[in-house]
């Protein structure tokens, strides 16, 4: 092969997956709004589970996740501002039943679950402040549909 054809290949290789990464880096810690038709019923996610009365932020992480520790912290944090609302977190590390009913393939996720279980808004990633916002905004709101099929 010439050099100049591998060097073009190198840099055609270099840009491609340059712009799949700041895409994939974009859609990253932004709410994707649900349509509520999946209700998560506590129990499955584990003993002892209780979703708050107004809104759950539900985050699924894992041993090995070096973002999990901090999208702890600050959700916790946010649910401590609003009264009604409680963090859960499930550790998916031995709950791959979880991670497949879900469709879980990174940690950490987050679903911000209304009064009654429904999914209003999912997070995929390291979620970002305002998109915790909006997603409480859609469960409290409940400008989803509330119902299971």
């Amino acid at each position: 092969m010439d050099l100049s054809l591998i060097l073009l290949l190198l840099g055609g290789l270099i840009v491609v997956s340059t712009a799949l990464g700041l895409i994939i880096k974009t859609a990253e810690g932004r709410v994707k709004k649900q349509d509520g038709l999946t209700r998560i019923d506590p129990e499955i996610l584990g003993e002892g589970i209780e979703f708050g009365k107004i809104g759950t932020l539900l985050q699924f992480s894992t041993e090995f996740c070096t973002k999990c520790p901090g999208t702890r912290n600050y959700l916790e944090r946010v649910a401590t501002e609003h009264p009604g609302v409680n963090h859960v977190e499930v550790d998916l590390t031995n709950r791959q039943d979880l991670a497949q009913q879900f469709n879980i393939l990174q940690t950490p996720t987050t679903f911000i679950l209304d009064d009654s279980g429904a999914v209003a808004a999912r997070i995929g990633g390291t979620p970002r402040p305002e998109a915790v916002t909006t997603g409480l905004e859609i469960a409290i709101k409940r400008e989803h549909d509330s119902y299971v099929i």
